[in-house]
C-alpha cells in the first residue's frame, strides 16, 4: 500500500497550467509556415478562412467529447484511458502504443528545429546543429527530473510569452498601410475538381496545425479540480487557438495579397520582412524560437505520462509507475528521453510525422466511439461534466475522423500499412504482457 502511495502522481497542476499546456502544445511554428501553402492550394481568400474556421470547429467538436471522457476518467494517459475502459484491454493497449509513439516523436523534432533556429540567429555555430539539439533535450530532462512545479512554471511562463508575440505581429499587420485585402473572388472555382483536393489537403494541414489541443487529457489525474478545470480549459484554450490562427490569416492578407503569400515557404517571415523591414525575419525567429521552447516543454511532459498510465496497467515495465519526490514520473521520463536521443541522432521525421498524423486521428476516432459506447454500458458512472448536443457533436466527430483517415490512406498509403503491421504484431506481444500479469 505505501508503494503504491509513493507512485502516484501529485495533485499540482491548475486551471492556469492547463489552459498554458494546450495553447503551448498546439501554437506552434505550423502557423508561420502553412498559410502560404494553403494560400497555393485554395487561391480564394474566403474558402482559406473557412478552413481555418473549420478546422477549428472540428477540434472544438472533440473537446466538447473529451470533455466528458477526461472529467468521467480523470487518469493519467489520457485517451487510452476511455478506450479500454469501453473497448477492453486490448482496445486500450494498441491505442496506448499509438497515443504514445504520436507523442513521443515531437520532443525530437523541435529539439532539432530549436536548433536549426539558433543558427539562423548565430550562423557560426552551423557545425553544432546535433550538440545544441541534444544539449536543450539533456537541459529539459534536468528541467522535469527536479519537478513538476517547474515544468509547470515554464509552460506557463513561455505560454505567455507565445500569446504576446503573436498578438503584436497581428497588431503589427493591420497596422501597416499598404496592401489591403484582396478582392472576393466571385467565381465557383471552389466546385473544381482540383480545388476540392486542395480544400482536403489544406484541412490536412490545418489540422496538423491544431495538433496538441487535447494535451491537458493527460494530466487529469495531477490536476486539484480536473471537473471544472478541464472543460473550462479545453473550450477557452481551443477558442483563444482558433482566434489566433484566424485572425493571423486575416493579418497576412492585409500585408500580402494572396497571390504573393502562395509563393511564400515561411508566410510569417515574408509579411514581417514588409512591416519591419531587414529585421523582419530576426523577429519572427525569435518567435517561432519561444512557440517552440513552449511546446517541446509540454511534449516533454506527456508522453511520460502516458507511459505512466500504461505501466500502471501491466502494458510497460513495472519500474515505470516510479514517481520522485517532485511529482515526476522519472523512469517514464528517461526513457521517453532515449528514445527522443535516439530520434535526434537518426534525424528523419517525414515519415515518422506522417505515421504520427494517421495514429493521432484513429486515436481520437476511437475515443470518441469510447463516448457514445460508455453512455450506453455505463450509464451510471459518474459524469461531473456532459458533452452538449449529445450524440450528435459526438457522432460528427466521428464522421469527420473517419473522413479524415479515408483522406490520409488515400495520400499516404505506406504509414496506413506501417500501421496495420504494427497492429498484426502487437496482439501475441499483447498476450505475453498479459500473461506475465
Amino acid at each position: 500500500m505505501s508503494d503504491s502511495k509513493k507512485n502516484q502522481l501529485k495533485k499540482s497542476l491548475g486551471l492556469s497550467f492547463n489552459i498554458a499546456v494546450l495553447i503551448g502544445g498546439t501554437i506552434g511554428v505550423g502557423i508561420l509556415r502553412t498559410p502560404g501553402t494553403i494560400a497555393g492550394l485554395l487561391d480564394n481568400y474566403w474558402l482559406i478562412i473557412a478552413s481555418w474556421l473549420f478546422g477549428g470547429l472540428f477540434v472544438l467538436i472533440g473537446a466538447n467529447s473529451y470533455a466528458e471522457l477526461a472529467t468521467m476518467l480523470p487518469k493519467a494517459g489520457g485517451s487510452y484511458n476511455y478506450i479500454k475502459r469501453a473497448f477492453g484491454e486490448y482496445a486500450g493497449f494498441l491505442s496506448g502504443w499509438f497515443d504514445y509513439i504520436t507523442n513521443v516523436i515531437p520532443p525530437a523534432f523541435y529539439c532539432i528545429v530549436i536548433s536549426e533556429y539558433i543558427i539562423i540567429l548565430f550562423p557560426s555555430l552551423e557545425s553544432y546543429s546535433t550538440t545544441i539539439a541534444i544539449s536543450l533535450l539533456i537541459a529539459f530532462v534536468l528541467l522535469h527530473l527536479s519537478g513538476v512545479k517547474n515544468g509547470s512554471a515554464i509552460q506557463q511562463i513561455t505560454s505567455f510569452i507565445k500569446v504576446i508575440c503573436f498578438v503584436a505581429l497581428v497588431i503589427a499587420c493591420f497596422m501597416y498601410a499598404g496592401v489591403k485585402l484582396p478582392p472576393i473572388q466571385k467565381d465557383n472555382s471552389f466546385f473544381q475538381i482540383g480545388l476540392i483536393f486542395g480544400f482536403f489537403k489544406s484541412l490536412q494541414l490545418i489540422i496538423g496545425t491544431y495538433n496538441g489541443w487535447n494535451g491537458v487529457c493527460f494530466f487529469a489525474e495531477e490536476n486539484d479540480n480536473p471537473s471544472k478545470n478541464i472543460p473550462r480549459s479545453l473550450y477557452s484554450g481551443v477558442l483563444l487557438v482558433i482566434a489566433i490562427y484566424v485572425l493571423l490569416n486575416i493579418a497576412f492578407f492585409h500585408v500580402l495579397p494572396i497571390e504573393t503569400l502562395a509563393k511564400s515557404n515561411l508566410a510569417a517571415a515574408d509579411v514581417a520582412n514588409i512591416i519591419f523591414g531587414k529585421n523582419g525575419a530576426i523577429i519572427v525567429t525569435v518567435i517561432s524560437i519561444f512557440s517552440l521552447i513552449s511546446i517541446l516543454n509540454a511534449f516533454m511532459m506527456i508522453p511520460p505520462r502516458i507511459l505512466y498510465g500504461l505501466s500502471r496497467d501491466g502494458f510497460f515495465i513495472e519500474k515505470g509507475t516510479i514517481v520522485n519526490k517532485g511529482g515526476t514520473p522519472i523512469v517514464a521520463l528517461l526513457v521517453s528521453s532515449v528514445f527522443s536521443l535516439f530520434l535526434i541522432c537518426i534525424g528523419s521525421f517525414e515519415v515518422l510525422f506522417s505515421f504520427a498524423a494517421f495514429t493521432s486521428i484513429i486515436v481520437w476516432g476511437l475515443a470518441y466511439f469510447s463516448l457514445l459506447k460508455l453512455r450506453i454500458s455505463e450509464p451510471d458512472l459518474p459524469r461531473p461534466y456532459r458533452s452538449f448536443w449529445y450524440p450528435w457533436t459526438t457522432i460528427l466527430a466521428i464522421i469527420v475522423s473517419l473522413a479524415l483517415l479515408i483522406g490520409f490512406i488515400y495520400s499516404d498509403p505506406k504509414s496506413f500499412v506501417i500501421i496495420l503491421g504494427i497492429t498484426v504484431v502487437s496482439y501475441p506481444l499483447f498476450l505475453v504482457l498479459t500473461r506475465k500479469k
